[in-house]
């Protein structure tokens, strides 16, 4: 049985996605990912990088020696967790002391310690409701932590949602503790100048980001030569205009699916179409954790135990933080026939195969290709309605952009491009064959 303290996954329970789950992959993922708990630090540097897809892995049918494998590869450069302080455990009981501690790695462990504690305590739901979902200070500072890091916290905890391991969610939300809390300002602004949360549909992604890549402003907002095009960049030249356009991202409760649907394959198409032909296709570093976490939200407008004001909320960040991570990216522009005229040399089973046994990947590439087939899926019955016309992803094009993803991380070095909207990343990578 799945605790706050125990991993224990079930081919009966693989996901919103999943191919072919074995019930022996569900047990050395459980057994592998309840080691790394207790083993490792959440950050396998001092740079808070961060690993995690085992479960990836297993619900894409790979087998135990696969996940394995790729477990080895990663334990190879995991950092030891700093031992529990139970002086600090008890002190964060109290709110009042919580913040103290707050946005600091050496207490990841207290933290986890104390959400597991809450969890066991008073189970996900209520433990979610008061620490994410409130809309106090204390819950707001946290969900803003949420989004920091690249993301990388609410993908944690959205692993846990998905999976519905309570040991997961603590894992994310202790991992959301210890990281800063820079982004919060700039998504509660653009809540508060939005009027609040939730309201009639406002454009769509897709429309935001060509918009956003013919604002110049925007454009010379962020600089290759910068530490962080966000913190350095948009946020000290462009900040207004930024949350112009994040504003006008609005989740209504009665289009929330259909809202997801959008968000999925506007994400696919940003991250697939973004190319620099004549070089080789390469996909964008940051642009891909955008793709990679927007799986979780279908889990979480699955589950009846989130008010729909929170899940409308959540979608409305997740949104706004999608378009900052574009324009970050100096905005690159999006050709839908780089994935149209893509080439199919391989057929899902055969990229999901791929996928699991790419000894090259630490768990991005998995991830994307997950991601990308589950757009496909909950694309596929709004289309058959007549609905999602103006969505730019449809067909065979969801295969194609899988393909991309494979070819592009098993063909050539690098794997990836970082900062795909300017020039100057792209002298690195190869161009694309004569024919």
């Amino acid at each position: 049985m799945a605790t706050a303290t125990h991993v224990h996954l079930s081919t009966s329970d693989a996901g919103v996605f999943s191919h072919n789950p074995r019930e022996d992959s569900a047990k050395r993922a459980s057994e592998l990912l309840q080691r790394d708990m207790k083993e490792h630090h959440i950050f396998f540097n001092k740079q808070r990088f961060h690993t995690h897809h085992l479960l990836t892995l297993f619900s894409l049918g790979a087998s135990p020696d696969e996940i394995q494998d790729a477990y080895d590869r990663g334990h190879s450069y995991q950092r030891k967790p700093y031992p529990v302080d139970d002086k600090v455990v008890h002190a964060i009981i109290e709110k009042s002391k919580f913040k103290e501690y707050l946005g600091k790695e050496e207490h990841y462990a207290n933290f986890l310690a104390f959400f597991q504690q809450e969890i066991s305590t008073k189970g996900v739901e209520e433990t979610l409701r008061e620490h994410v979902f409130a809309e106090d200070e204390h819950a707001d500072d946290l969900l803003g932590r949420l989004f920091s890091g690249l993301i990388h916290p609410i993908i944690q905890l959205g692993f846990g949602i998905e999976f519905n391991q309570p040991a997961i969610i603590a894992q994310g939300l202790a991992e959301a503790a210890v990281h800063e809390g820079w982004v919060r300002p700039f998504l509660q602004g653009a809540e508060d100048a939005a009027g609040g949360i939730g309201s009639k549909p406002g454009k769509t992604i897709t429309e935001l980001l060509h918009e956003m890549s013919k604002d110049e402003e925007i454009l010379s907002s962020v600089r290759y030569s910068d530490n962080s095009q966000i913190r350095d960049g948009i946020f000290k030249r462009a900040p207004e205009k930024m949350k112009y356009y994040a504003k006008q991202y609005t989740v209504s409760a009665e289009t929330l699916n259909e809202q997801l649907i959008e968000m999925v394959n506007a994400l696919v198409y940003c991250a697939a179409a973004s190319q620099h032909p004549p070089n080789v296709v390469k996909f964008e570093f940051i642009l891909i954790h955008a793709v990679n976490c927007s799986i979780f939200f279908s889990a979480i407008l699955e589950r009846p135990w989130i008010s729909t004001r929170a899940k409308v909320r959540l979608l409305e960040w997740k949104g706004r933080m999608d378009l900052l991570l574009y324009a970050s990216r100096h905005c690159p522009p999006l050709n839908l026939d780089e994935i149209t005229s893509y080439p199919i040399t391989k057929t899902w089973d055969e990229i999901f195969h791929a996928g699991n046994t790419h000894r090259g990947d630490d768990g991005h590439v998995v991830k994307l290709i997950r991601a990308i087939a589950h757009g496909e899926e909950i694309t596929e019955p709004l289309e058959k309605q007549g609905k999602g016309k103006d969505l730019k992803i449809h067909g065979d094009a969801w295969l194609k952009a899988a393909n991309m993803a494979i070819d592009s991380t098993v063909t050539s070095s690098p794997r990836w491009i970082f900062g795909n909207g300017f020039e100057e990343p792209w002298a690195d990578i190869p161009k694309r064959a004569q024919l």
